[in-house]
């Protein structure tokens, strides 16, 4: 999620997208340009594991990708933004050389937002209905403070999972499907 702002009411999307990129990364939405906060250890440990997941499940089987971190940028909705994790079905990776290279990938399929201290409940859960209304087909806001996992589909339903409740994605991705508690026992490495 950002932090840092910095303003600059003239600069268009393709300017922004010929700046170089920064650690953290940068975002971009209406001519704001933002900075994201750097992730601490909770977030971080969810931002590898969880695509490790996916991608070990999914992958095999060319069905989907997980990647952390990355560009996606959207002319309509004048906004380039960089998801913690980007989940795309197999037949809508871009392939595309150039493309690659300049963060051209459409919305993701999934797109997911790890909660670092500091950063706002509301804020993220906003930015995660923002990803669905551009073309995703879910987001997800993980909270390790709270243990909690707030689903966001395009049909306006919210799901707040914990604990026992499985978040199951397997409508979008086939067999995508964890007990919330058990992504979160991973931060203890017991």
């Amino acid at each position: 999620m950002t932090i840092a702002q910095r303003t600059r009411p003239t600069m268009t999307l393709d300017e922004f997208l010929a700046l170089p990129e920064e650690k953290p990364a940068l975002e971009y939405q209406d001519g704001v340009v933002t900075q994201k906060m750097a992730p601490n250890r909770d977030h971080g440990t969810l931002q590898a594991i969880i695509p490790t997941w996916i991608n070990t499940n999914a992958q095999p089987r060319r069905l989907a990708f997980a990647f952390p971190e990355l560009r996606t940028t959207s002319r309509p909705a004048n906004a380039s933004l960089v998801p913690d994790v980007s989940v795309y079905i197999w037949d809508r990776i871009e392939r595309d050389r150039e493309a690659r290279t300049r963060g051209a990938f459409t919305p993701p399929d999934i797109a997911i937002e790890i909660a670092s201290p500091g950063q706002g409940r509301r804020r993220l859960i906003e930015r995660c209905r923002r990803f669905v209304e551009r073309g995703s087909r879910a987001a997800g806001l993980i909270d390790p403070r709270r243990q909690d996992v707030v689903e966001v589909r395009p049909d306006g339903v919210e799901r707040q999972l914990r604990g026992e409740d499985i978040l199951d994605l397997g409508d979008i991705v086939p067999g995508l499907a964890i007990v919330v508690g058990e992504l979160f026992a991973a931060l203890t490495f017991d």
